[in-house]
């Protein structure tokens, strides 16, 4: 399985940034699962950002990016997105693209990193002050 994130770069405080996931080699078509967005800043534990259901209609939010940030995703392409407004150098982090273990999107799910499988590489978002 290969998840690929692509986006992230330098910001100033209330720019806006759109990150891209590619997913390719899964067991089941994309459109099977659920998946989610986690991010991790220097010497913190990785966060729970945002998670969508299978078909984008269900989506679940961190409390600090709720409001800020929209998770979506396009099935024909294979593809997440997160787009994130209002940015803020406390979103500074590296941002990660995961596929659950069977888990589905929930607020559970995204304060629980090790329910998710297959991560990327990450990409780095900084924002400046």
């Amino acid at each position: 399985v290969k998840v690929m994130e692509s986006g992230g770069g330098l910001v100033q405080t209330g720019g806006s940034l759109r990150l891209s996931c590619t997913v390719s080699g899964l067991t089941f078509p994309f459109d099977d699962y659920d998946m989610g967005w986690f991010r991790q800043a220097p010497g913190k534990e990785r966060e729970g950002v945002a998670c969508v259901n299978w078909s984008g209609n269900d989506t679940e939010y961190g409390d600090s990016v709720k409001g800020r940030f929209t998770i979506s995703r396009d099935n024909a392409k294979n593809t997440l997105y997160l787009q994130m407004s209002s940015l803020k150098p406390e979103d500074t982090a590296v941002y990660y693209c995961a596929v659950p273990h069977g888990a589905v999107c929930s607020i559970q799910a995204l304060s629980s990193p090790s329910d998710f499988g297959h991560w990327g590489q990450g990409t780095q978002v900084t924002v400046s002050s």
